[in-house]
């Protein structure tokens, strides 16, 4: 069992990351691929992104001898370049000390080229990034639009979840057992997490299908990826792999799903802001309609409200624009 500690300092510094994270989302599907359970719906996945790794990415499964990777690759970024930037600034000592950990004080043989990370030698880290250019393009980048439309659907759900509920409502929603300070995930392996103020970081990855992955370092906030993806596994296409179904159809799709069609068609007609008729008038339905969709956008901090005179004016606000963005 996961068991995460609060301080009442802590509770102010939760949040959702608002867009995924390449590098992390990319060592998420790594670990998948090598992962021996749900072989009856990621076998074909699995076997198909083994034969298309090109051998410029094979370095990677260095990094993981036992299945556990060094901790210095546990990196936030909300671009590749941003990702690959954080791991090349990781302290020298963190590098040893965590590939020193890894591969067992000696029990398994060391490749050349670890052991060269393990000097800091630049070439060393240039294989390193080479591999994980090769293994983005192989594995991530046919589904990079996919995990972002998936990100800003759930996204919007947990803020409307905390608008309308709470932040503890929230935490509930992913795993239940939250009480007296203490958020519980059952059916991991026991760790004790303590914030002790650093506050925590909830990331939404869409390829794990096992319990929550931590990234705990000092003097940094800690952050958990949980599993938040369909039961199959992603393609490029927008779907799911071999003939078992598709899990989405894009990103307007998703956020319709989580706002509702009508709610979700409002928000993007604000491109510049509107009065209640104007709003009825684009969505075809009637003013009292429109606005009790406009109140609850409003209530969820998607949208604000105006009034001058006896006119009222609706305005996407930053997270609105956020949620509804196709943006890269």
């Amino acid at each position: 069992m996961l068991r995460v500690h609060f301080t009442s300092g802590d509770f102010a510094r939760v949040r959702f990351a608002p867009r995924p994270s390449p590098v992390a989302e990319l060592h998420a599907a790594l670990m998948m691929m090598g992962a021996p359970h749900e072989e009856l719906l990621f076998g074909r996945w699995r076997g198909r992104l083994l034969r298309a790794l090109p051998r410029t990415a094979e370095p990677l499964a260095d990094l993981v001898p036992g299945g556990t990777a060094p901790r210095f690759l546990d990196v936030l970024g909300e671009t590749r370049e941003e990702g690959l930037a954080r791991v090349r600034a990781a302290r020298p000592e963190c590098v040893r000390s965590e590939l020193e950990r890894v591969y067992g004080a000696g029990r398994r043989p060391v490749p050349p080229w670890i052991r060269a990370l393990h000097a800091g030698s630049p070439d060393a880290w240039r294989v390193w990034e080479r591999a994980q250019r090769a293994a983005y393009e192989t594995v991530l980048a046919p589904v990079w639009s996919r995990v972002q439309d998936l990100h800003r659907a759930e996204f919007a759900r947990h803020a409307l979840v905390v608008a309308e509920q709470g932040l503890g409502a929230a935490l509930a929603a992913l795993a239940p057992g939250f009480r007296e300070g203490v958020w519980e995930w059952p059916g991991t392996a026991l760790r004790e997490v303590h914030l002790a103020g650093r506050g925590l970081v909830l990331l939404p990855t869409f390829h794990w299908r096992g319990g929550p992955l931590l990234q705990d370092l000092p003097d940094r906030p800690v952050v958990l990826a949980y599993p938040a993806g369909g039961a199959l596994p992603l393609t490029g296409a927008g779907g799911a792999v071999g003939d078992a179904g598709a899990v989405g159809d894009g990103h307007e799709e998703a956020l319709a799903g989580v706002l509702g069609r009508t709610r979700a068609a409002l928000l993007r007609t604000l491109t510049e802001p509107r009065t209640t008729t104007e709003l009825a008038r684009c969505l075809g339905v009637s003013n009292a309609t429109a606005s009790a969709h406009a109140q609850a956008l409003r209530a969820a901090g998607l949208l604000t409200t105006t009034r001058t005179g006896r006119s009222v004016r609706h305005a996407v606000t930053p997270l609105g624009a956020l949620l509804t963005s196709s943006g890269s």
